[in-house]
């Protein structure tokens, strides 16, 4: 299977915004984006993707996705729209315990990165094991859709999980997994192991 995982393009938000689960636009033309990856995908597979606009705008470009509340971004509660600069130390709170901790009001990396995995498994037909098949018997795909192909188009932090759990790395290193917005990054899951092929193109 190749699984090819896809950041929103640049969002329309002024640096220093804590944004999550906001639901902003864009600041990058989702057309334009999707014309420069489509050369990167396979002429078919199944479409996935967020339901905050700034996934499913390029989503829209690239196919007809099936949209699910669990590629949304991590939900940052009551710092959702506020500056970094206003939230001062707690974001200290949040250094010292990166995966455990959650704002007020909203989860923790923790928490998001469940409920991804959780549309993973469903998504690949994993079985209770916590494997991933390498095909995609049962998923929604487009019209003549090869069942070894996936494209998710999504967020940082759930493509950080995505990423993270299929190559084996310990949840504290996900982190460092740094998608580009706008940018494809390509895993192939094989029945012998897990293939990073590419990393932001």
């Amino acid at each position: 299977m190749q699984l090819h995982l896809i950041r929103h393009p640049r969002p329309a938000v002024e640096p220093g915004i804590c944004y999550g689960q906001t639901d902003i636009g864009l600041d990058e033309c989702p057309v334009a984006v999707a014309e420069r990856l489509r050369p990167l995908l396979p002429e078919s597979f199944a479409l996935h993707a967020s339901p905050l606009a700034r996934a499913r705008l390029l989503a829209e470009e690239l196919g007809t996705p099936r949209v699910d509340d669990r590629l949304r971004e991590i939900h940052f509660g009551d710092w959702e729209g506020r500056t970094f600069a206003d939230i001062g130390s707690a974001i200290d709170d949040w250094a010292a315990d990166p995966l455990g901790f959650r704002a007020p009001g909203g989860e923790s990396p923790r928490e998001m990165a469940a409920r991804v995995l959780q549309w993973l498994a469903e998504a690949t037909g994993a079985e209770s094991t916590g494997a991933v098949r390498t095909d995609l018997a049962g998923a929604d795909q487009q019209p003549g859709a090869s069942p070894d192909h996936l494209v998710v188009v999504a967020h940082g932090g759930p493509l950080r999980a995505i990423a993270g759990h299929l190559l084996g790395l310990p949840p504290e290193r996900w982190l460092g997994l740094d998608f580009g917005c706008g940018q494809v990054t390509r895993i192939d899951v094989e029945s012998w192991g897990v293939v990073l092929k590419w990393f932001n193109r």
